[in-house]
């Protein structure tokens, strides 16, 4: 019980206008670990925020570096969402179906009349999208827009 309250006390301290990583997000990690660099402290960092509830405790009452009154773009939606789902996605990319192929479209905003020519547009291009076995999902998501850019029926879907 005290440790609860003392991690609470420590997030209601205002610890500057430092804003959250991008990485790892806003919390007592990202606070504490400022300006450092490398895997291990972006690890060690995100471990830090999701525990005690401390990145839930910042977003909800704007400590901690945490905002939460901005909204969640509809980039970073499909960052997350490919980001949590590469390996299937790549399955299903590669055959042209799947749900998680499905729900990409969904999430894209493709209309339900473009999405079967989504799946096979992206299909087709499966080597222009996953470029590599080390791609990074949000390279995956720059190459999935530069794809449907080239396609005159899909252009209206590019994200800006």
């Amino acid at each position: 019980m005290k440790k609860l309250f003392a991690v609470a006390a420590i997030s209601l301290l205002p610890f500057g206008n430092a804003m959250a990583d991008q990485d790892i997000g806003c919390g007592l990690g990202s606070m504490l670990l400022e300006g450092q660099k490398g895997k291990p402290m972006k690890i060690l960092g995100a471990t830090l925020n999701g525990t005690s509830g401390n990145q839930t405790f910042g977003i909800t009452f704007g400590t901690l570096g945490c905002d939460g009154s901005s909204e969640i773009t509809s980039t970073e939606k499909l960052a997350m969402y490919i980001d949590a789902n590469m390996d299937t996605l790549a399955r299903d990319m590669a055959r042209g179906e799947g749900d998680s192929l499905a729900t990409l479209s969904e999430v894209w905003g493709i209309q339900e009349a473009d999405k079967a020519h989504f799946a096979a547009v992206v299909q087709s291009e499966f080597a222009n999208v996953f470029t590599s076995t080390s791609v990074t999902s949000d390279e995956v998501l720059n190459n999935i827009n530069g794809v449907i850019a080239n396609d005159a029926s899909l252009a209206g879907y590019v994200l800006s």
